[in-house]
């Protein structure tokens, strides 16, 4: 249409509308590729209860070819784009409910997909990224957690009657993915103040995941890995009140942990009291602006070093451990210095 347009009203919308058809109607077929071997014809037919249902199973359908999820999400992106450019040609009029059909399915994929995106309220974030409604042609409205075949949970995701739900999925592709999205975001949100948990808990979603792509393990088995990870995860929650420190603390004291050679050498009672003396000295001293002055990271560097000396922690793990301590300081300073 740019042709068109560019030309004060004079040239080939004709023949441009007729390559976004040819467009429109080339990634068309080739969504209805990718769905090839499923019955989706009750999305126009059916009821909304069967409807609700055809999303989930499209994604199954999808999630079980060999790099079906790119392809489908690129597929869909390029029908959307021609759609777009032709929306009343008679063609496009023709398959716009299965355009619509293929676009929720992509619309609900990425719900379950990486985002980086972090909220400040764990239960409200999880309730946003996978209980988003999504409003069809027929404007009925389909819940993620319905066409999952899933009640919406009034409980916590980590909870043992959600995780129970999760591994009853009959579809285990979608369980998979639905598993794998909410323990990325739980991740984030519950250790986005804790370096070394956040890191900890990303490489062991990862590396699950790793072992799932490369076909190491069934569908079955990586659903039990992952909701063992959501255990873990569930477990590492409540390590502050076990070991008698704030949460804060509790960041540190997983800093001068992190070498295990340290934790036995030492013990966890002086590396408790140790990890208070950090949040008490450090917090005392950083302002807002500390990382960006190197005079004031050389000043925290050295009240950190002084402190891990006085207290005896091994000095051939002294550098390691300062070096994440700063790291967590940093991740807590702003924090800290918006509270004084």
């Amino acid at each position: 249409m740019r042709t068109y347009t560019e030309s004060g009203g004079e040239g080939k919308t004709t023949v441009d509308i007729a390559e976004a058809v040819a467009a429109l109607q080339k990634s068309y077929e080739q969504c209805c590729d990718i769905l090839h071997g499923l019955d989706w014809s009750k999305w126009t037919s059916g009821t909304p209860a069967e409807r609700a249902t055809l999303p989930q199973l499209a994604q199954e359908h999808i999630l079980e070819q060999d790099d079906g999820k790119a392809r489908w999400q690129t597929h869909v992106g390029r029908l959307s784009q021609a759609f777009a450019l032709c929306p009343v040609s008679d063609y496009a009029m023709e398959i716009r409910e299965g355009v619509a059909f293929f676009q929720i399915v992509a619309t609900m994929m990425r719900k379950y997909s990486a985002s980086g995106k972090t909220a400040s309220q764990l239960e409200l974030a999880i309730r946003q990224l996978v209980s988003t409604a999504v409003v069809t042609t027929h404007d009925d409205v389909i819940d993620v957690f319905t066409a999952a075949g899933m009640d919406r949970p009034d409980v916590s995701i980590l909870s043992e009657e959600f995780l129970a739900e999760v591994r009853a999925l009959p579809h285990k592709n979608l369980a998979v993915e639905l598993l794998r999205k909410l323990l990325s975001d739980e991740i984030k949100i519950r250790h986005r103040r804790n370096v070394v948990q956040e890191r900890v808990f990303s490489e062991m979603l990862q590396s699950t995941m790793n072992s799932y792509h490369n076909r190491a393990i069934s569908n079955q088995e990586i659903i039990e890995e992952l909701i063992n990870v959501a255990h873990k995860l569930k477990a590492a929650a409540d390590r502050g009140e076990e070991l008698n420190l704030t949460e804060d603390e509790v960041c540190f004291y997983d800093a001068l942990i992190q070498n295990s050679s340290a934790e036995e050498l030492m013990g966890d009672d002086k590396l408790k009291v140790i990890a208070t003396e950090l949040v008490l000295t450090v917090r005392r001293n950083v302002s807002i602006d500390w990382t960006l002055r190197e005079n004031a990271r050389a000043r925290i560097r050295v009240i950190v070093k002084r402190i891990l000396k006085r207290f005896g922690y091994p000095p051939d793990l002294q550098d390691a451990a300062v070096k994440l301590v700063l790291e967590q300081a940093e991740t807590l300073s702003n924090e800290w210095a918006e509270l004084r």
